[in-house]
C-alpha cells in the first residue's frame, strides 16, 4: 500500500474525532468555539435581582423615632403616641413637644378628678408640686394592674400622662376622668424655654404677640424671685393666651429638639 492510501485511511478513522494527523498534509487540530463576550454589569446591577423594586420609605411620625408620632397606638379606648415614643418622652421635661402635641386633637385627653402630688412613674424628671383639679392631660400610656387573674377593689391601673409644659405625669385611674372638664386648667409655661421656632410661630399671632411683649415689660428680664405683681398677672396672661392659640387651632412647627 502506497503512502497516499495510507494517508486517506488514517484521514477517514479520526473524522469523527474532528481531528486530522499532521502527517496527512500538516493539517491543524479543530479548536474549540469561543463564548461570545458580554459588558460587565454595574455594581449595582449585580447586587439586586433583575425584577427587585424599591421599597417606599418609611412614614414620617410613625413613632420609629423619626419625628413625632401622629397615628393612634391603641390601647383599650385611649388614642395615644407609640409607647417606645413616650418612654423617651418621660424621660425628660419638652415645652415645645408639649405644646405640639396638644395641637393635635386626635390624642386623648384626660381631666383631674382631684388635686393631686406631680409624680413620675416612668424614672424621668418630674416638676415638685401639684396637678390641679380639672388640669388637662393627655392620656400617653395606660398600666393595667396585674391581679394574677383576680379582681381587686380599687386597683383600676394609673396612666402616664403629659401635662402641657413638656412635663410627665403619672396618674392613678380614680385621679383622672375623659370627661371634659368645664374650664379646664394648666401649669405654667415659661416662653423662654421654648424653641425658638416655636417662639417665632407664636409670635406671628397678634394676641401671642402682645401677651409676651407685656410680660416683657413688666418683668424686665425677672424669671424668679421678688417680682412684682403685675409681673405675675402678665407671666400668667401669656401662658393664658399661647394655651388659647393652640387650643384655637394655631399652627406651630414640629420641634427641632425630640426625646
Amino acid at each position: 500500500m502506497n503512502g497516499s492510501m495510507r494517508c486517506a485511511l488514517v484521514s477517514l478513522g479520526l473524522f469523527t474525532l474532528g481531528v486530522f494527523s499532521a502527517a496527512c498534509g500538516g493539517g491543524k487540530p479543530a479548536e474549540a468555539p469561543v463564548a461570545e463576550s458580554k459588558p460587565a454589569e454595574s455594581s449595582a446591577d449585580a447586587a439586586a435581582p433583575a425584577d427587585a423594586k424599591a421599597e417606599p420609605a418609611a412614614e414620617a411620625g410613625g413613632g420609629g423615632g423619626e419625628g413625632v408620632p401622629t397615628k393612634c397606638f391603641k390601647s383599650g379606648a385611649t388614642c395615644s403616641p407609640d409607647p417606645k415614643f413616650v418612654k423617651r418622652l418621660c424621660n425628660g421635661k419638652y415645652p415645645s413637644l408639649g405644646l405640639y402635641l396638644f395641637s393635635n386633637p386626635a390624642w386623648t385627653r384626660g381631666y383631674l378628678t382631684r388635686r393631686t402630688q406631680a409624680w413620675n412613674a416612668s424614672g424621668g424628671a418630674s416638676d415638685s408640686g401639684w396637678v390641679e383639679f380639672d388640669e388637662e392631660v393627655l392620656i400617653l400610656y395606660a398600666r393595667v394592674p396585674d391581679a394574677g387573674g383576680m379582681q381587686v377593689s380599687g386597683a383600676g391601673g394609673s396612666y402616664d400622662a403629659l401635662r402641657w409644659d413638656g412635663s410627665c405625669v403619672t396618674l392613678q385611674s380614680e385621679e383622672v376622668t375623659m370627661s371634659k372638664a368645664p374650664s379646664p386648667k394648666y401649669p405654667p409655661i415659661d416662653f423662654r424655654y421654648l424653641d425658638d421656632d416655636t417662639q417665632e410661630a407664636l409670635r406671628k399671632d397678634e394676641k401671642v404677640n402682645k401677651a409676651w411683649q407685656a410680660r416683657r415689660a413688666e418683668c424686665k428680664g425677672a424669671t424668679s424671685g421678688d417680682v412684682s405683681l403685675k409681673c405675675v398677672k402678665a407671666d400668667e396672661n401669656l401662658t393664658k393666651t399661647v394655651i388659647a392659640f393652640v387650643r384655637g387651632g394655631g399652627s406651630i412647627p414640629e420641634p427641632k429638639k425630640l426625646p
